[in-house]
Formats: C-alpha cells, sequence, structure tokens
C-alpha cells in the first residue's frame, strides 16, 4: 500500500515538474524550462514517458535557433535532435507535440541548420555545410509530412537534399552524396541541370562497383533525359568494372546483334588496341595479335557508320602499320641471324663429313629463310592495309576546316606513316619494276612534303 501511493506521489510531481517546464517554456523562457526539465528528468521513470523528450526538443531547438544561446549552449542542435527522436520512438503520430502547441521545434532545428549549412557553404566548408544541410532535410521532412508548414501539398524540401549532395560531393564523399541524390532521382525529379545528379550517380555507382543500382540508375536517367549521351557512362562502367575476357565477349554478342553505335564501336577498338601491362602480362604474343585485329575490326564498323570521321580509319591504319613493323622487325632479325649463321660457320675439315656438315647447314639456313618467305604475304598486306585506311583518313581530314587538336596530330602522323609505307614499296621494287618505283617514289616524295605542315 505504501509503495503504491509512493508510486502516485512520484508520478504527480513529475506531471507538476511537466507543467512547470510548460508554464516556462510558454512565456519563452526556456533556460527556467531547462533547470525545470533537468529536475524531473533526473528520474528514470520521466524518461520513460515521451513528455520529457518533447519539452527538451522544444527547449534545445529554441536554444539552437537563438544566436545567443547557442554561443552559450553548444551543440544545442545534437541535444534536440537526440531528444526529437527519442520523443518520435514513444509518440509515432507526435499527437503530443501538437496538443501541446511545440511543433515549432522542428521549424527551429529546420531554419537555422538551413542558414548555417548557407554559410558553410558560401565559405566553401563543405563537410560542415554537409552536416548542417542533414539537419535541414531531416526537419523539413518531418514538418511537411505532418503537414506543419504553410505549403501543404509538398512533399519534401528539394533545394536541402540537393544542397547537401552537393556538399558531400564537394567534401569528396560520394557514398553520402548519392544518399541524397538517389532520393531527388527516386521522386524523378528533373529539369536544367538536374541532369548532372543522374551523371554523379552513375560514375559513383561505376565506382562502388554496384551493378544493380547502376543499371536501375541508367535506365530512369535514359527515360528522365532521352536526348542526352548515356553511353558514355556505360563504357565508364564497363572499364572500371569488366576484365578483358569480359569485354570481348560482350563485343563479341552486341556485335552479333547490331546494337553497337559508332561510340561503342570506337570506345571497344581502343579498349582492345590499347593493352594495359597487366593485361599483356596474361597473354602470349599470338592473343594479343588478336585482339589488335578485334580493335581493327571495331574501328572500320565505326568508320562505317560515322563517313565524316577520321580518327577511326586513322587507328585501322596504324594498327596495321604496327603490324608491318612486327613483321619487318622479325625479318631483320633472320637476316641478321642468317648473316651470324654465315660468319660463325665453321667448314667441316673432313672432306669425308664435310658433305652431310655442308647438308645440314643449309638446311638450317633454309628453314630461317622460310620464316621470312612465309612473312611477305602478311607484311604486304599489312602495308596495302595500312595504307588504304590511312589514305582514307588523309583525305577526310585534309580538308576539313576548324580540325581539332587530335586531328591535327593525326593527320601529320599519317603523311609521315604514308611516307614511310610508300618509301619501303619503292625499294622492294627497286632494279625490279621501273614503272612501278617511279609510281612508288611519286607518291612517297608527296607525303614527305607534308611533314608537319598541318598546324
Amino acid at each position: 500500500m505504501l509503495c503504491s501511493i509512493a508510486g502516485v506521489i512520484t508520478t504527480t510531481q513529475a506531471q507538476d515538474y511537466f507543467k512547470t517546464v510548460k508554464n516556462y517554456a510558454t512565456l519563452g523562457q526556456m533556460e527556467g524550462a531547462k533547470t525545470e526539465l533537468d529536475k524531473v528528468m533526473a528520474d528514470p521513470k520521466a524518461q520513460a514517458k515521451p513528455d520529457g523528450w518533447m519539452w527538451k526538443a522544444k527547449i534545445y531547438a529554441a536554444f539552437f535557433k537563438d544566436s545567443a544561446l547557442r554561443y552559450k549552449y553548444p551543440h544545442s542542435e545534437i541535444a534536440a535532435d537526440e531528444a526529437f527522436t527519442k520523443y518520435m520512438q514513444q509518440d509515432t503520430a507526435l499527437k503530443l507535440m501538437r496538443d501541446m502547441n511545440a511543433t515549432d521545434a522542428a521549424f527551429n532545428i529546420y531554419a537555422p541548420a538551413f542558414n548555417n549549412g548557407i554559410r558553410c557553404f558560401t565559405a566553401k566548408l563543405w563537410d560542415s555545410a554537409g552536416y548542417y544541410f542533414t539537419y535541414a532535410v531531416k526537419y523539413s521532412d518531418i514538418i511537411f509530412q505532418h503537414k506543419w508548414g504553410a505549403n501543404t501539398n509538398i512533399a519534401f524540401d528539394t533545394t536541402s537534399i540537393l544542397y547537401t549532395g552537393y556538399s558531400y560531393q564537394n567534401a569528396k564523399k560520394p557514398e553520402e552524396a548519392v544518399k541524397f541524390y538517389t532520393r531527388l532521382a527516386d521522386n524523378h525529379v528533373k529539369g536544367e541541370g538536374y541532369d548532372d545528379i543522374y551523371k554523379y550517380i552513375l560514375v559513383s555507382y561505376s565506382n562502388m562497383k554496384n551493378k544493380a543500382q547502376f543499371d536501375k540508375y541508367l535506365a530512369l536517367s535514359k527515360s528522365l533525359y532521352p536526348k542526352e549521351n548515356w553511353e558514355d557512362y556505360e563504357l565508364d562502367y564497363m572499364n572500371k568494372n569488366t576484365t578483358l575476357a569480359e569485354k570481348a565477349a560482350l563485343y563479341d554478342k552486341e556485335d552479333a546483334a547490331g546494337t553497337l553505335s559508332a561510340t561503342k564501336y570506337l570506345h571497344f577498338g581502343d579498349a582492345f588496341a590499347n593493352l594495359s601491362k597487366e593485361e599483356k602480362a596474361g597473354l602470349d604474343s599470338l592473343k594479343q595479335d588478336g585482339y589488335q585485329r578485334k580493335a581493327a575490326d571495331a574501328f572500320k564498323k565505326a568508320s562505317d557508320r560515322t563517313p565524316d570521321d577520321g580518327i577511326a580509319p586513322f587507328n585501322v591504319g596504324i594498327i596495321a602499320y604496327n603490324q608491318f613493323g612486327l613483321y619487318d622487325d622479325r625479318m631483320h632479325d633472320n637476316i641478321r641471324r642468317l648473316q651470324d649463321m654465315n660468319t660463325n660457320h665453321d667448314v667441316e675439315k673432313d672432306p669425308k663429313k664435310r658433305p652431310a656438315a655442308e647438308a645440314a647447314f643449309k638446311k638450317q639456313l633454309d628453314s630461317v629463310r622460310a620464316i621470312n618467305t612465309a612473312m611477305e604475304a602478311p607484311l604486304m598486306s599489312s602495308v596495302e592495309e595500312s595504307i588504304t585506311w590511312l589514305e582514307k583518313s588523309y583525305n577526310i581530314l585534309k580538308d576539313k576546316a576548324n580540325r581539332t587538336p587530335l586531328e591535327k596530330n593525326c593527320l601529320n602522323k599519317t603523311v609521315d606513316f604514308l611516307s614511310n609505307l610508300y618509301l619501303y614499296k619503292r625499294d622492294k621494287v627497286r632494279g625490279k619494276d621501273p614503272k612501278k618505283y617511279d609510281e612508288f617514289d611519286a607518291k612517297y616524295k608527296v607525303y614527305d612534303a607534308l611533314h608537319d605542315k598541318f598546324k
């Protein structure tokens, strides 16, 4: 019986304390309200009630709003937020807050948080800006969800969410930035300038290697901004997250299906032509050559789809030129090998053994000569293919107005490579075919005269 009476007295005292807290708060005397609240909240039973947390949220939100009190009670926004959170856990409908006319707590956290966010953002204090804007987002959500503001039809504060994303993006915290940007994206927010957040989302998920999220927001980006070039972002994901073998398999599949654009053909061509050191380390020379041929195939198909582009045919020509160089180097190596073999050959002194020894030596020489003979056809094929595609590039670029720096560079290289190729062809027929010699010599002189002429 005594315990029951004691319990009633404690409860009554707690209610009286909350009444006193309310009286101080109603009069705007928040420090007095805090003093009274601290007393009642010392009782563990009071902490189990939503009243105390609601009043604490209101009191500290008022401290946060007032610049002088904010200085006197540092981190008041943290105390207000923690109290508000505990209150909402006990009164999910926020009925008590409405009944006690304490909804201004949400506004008193939101407004100064947003203003401080703007202040820090202007000063390029990105982490601090993100910190404050996060509060602005949380409490604007509460305000709009419960329709406490004047604009009851607004679902969320686009500006606060956007600035929070900007702040964390500038702070180099993509995982935080994406949390806010994807909220806008999920609600199909769009308009001038908003396409940048979709691009940031895609790049971030590429870097995070999150294919499911990347694919989700790629599809959404395409639907909201159909005129934007989203292929670059697909290719960025592929570059960062697929192996060379996976790229080759994807290329073969999409090429067979006819779904590749000129841009994608160019991109695949670059990927296969410019293998990294790590990729080359896992390939023998035959497989490396296979990727070069696949690159040439991709560049040819890109050229077919963009007949006014001189870069794709240039790339085909360069691949063939490099193949020509490899064959030529190998043939010269073999010629030097033959010379060394002849120089170092010791003639058998025993007349009886000499014929067999010389026959064996000739067989060795013939095997090396056979290698060079076998390389002659593919070498000349590389020469002809290189000339065909480099001249195609040259004819596209030579008369083009307003060439880009890349096009100028390619054009200067083109004429140099063509002069080398025709010089090679000329010297091959020297003393054998005067007509062809003159023809190739004339071509050589045309291109040689154009060395470094395209500025």
